[in-house]
């Protein structure tokens, strides 16, 4: 295994540093200079799939770390629901009219990550993974959102699946750690050198 390898994450995603702490990865982090919410809404106005969203914002994070002759990983998540992509809420009282809309149906995560090296993408991948909220009424979703205080409004589901999801997530198909943010099993192919160059996405 050669999981060791040396790279720079574009991200200041606290889900994602998680996931990569605990394997010990030998990485840093950097905040990327890309204008996320002008991007994304310009992707959504050219009637860009949220796959293809997703992939584009990660790459456009990517190429946006100019640090020579290092590995740069960019990533970025996106949820599809009715096969539109839906925004975080910026307040409780569209926290509640979201998990309304949500409640017992199933919506997508999709997480795309890119590498580049000098400016140029060698390898990309995505993944998507099926969560079903659970049929909730009005009070359990005043009771689950106050439980979860502000933090909710970071989570653009309104849920955290690594801390009080599971409370309202009925079940989830697919890879967890996608949920969070990040495909790690697909991430761990590129680091051990055993996953092709993937330039096919649509």
């Amino acid at each position: 295994m050669n999981i060791n390898k040396f790279f720079i994450l574009a991200s200041d995603s606290e889900s994602r540093k998680s996931i990569l702490k605990k394997l010990n990865l030998n990485f840093k982090t950097t905040r990327h200079k890309c204008n996320e919410s002008f991007y994304k809404k310009k992707f959504i106005r050219l009637g860009l799939s949220p796959k293809k969203i997703s992939l584009e914002l990660a790459k456009k994070k990517a190429e946006s770390v100019k640090i020579k002759n290092k590995l740069i990983i960019g990533s970025d998540t996106v949820i599809s629901f009715k096969g539109k992509i839906i925004d975080k809420a910026k307040s409780k009282i569209e926290a509640t009219e979201k998990i309304k809309k949500l409640s017992g149906k199933k919506h997508i995560i999709i997480s795309s990550v890119v590498a580049y090296y000098n400016r140029k993408m060698i390898w990309c991948c995505n993944d998507s993974t099926v969560v079903k909220i659970r049929k909730l009424n009005d009070l359990e979703i005043k009771e689950y959102l106050k439980l979860c205080g502000q933090d909710i409004l970071r989570a653009v589901g309104c849920y955290q699946i690594e801390k009080k999801g599971p409370i309202i997530i009925e079940e989830i198909k697919g890879d967890f750690f996608n949920v969070m943010g990040f495909p790690l099993f697909m991430f761990l192919k590129l680091l051990n050198n055993k996953n092709p160059i993937n330039l096919n996405e649509k």
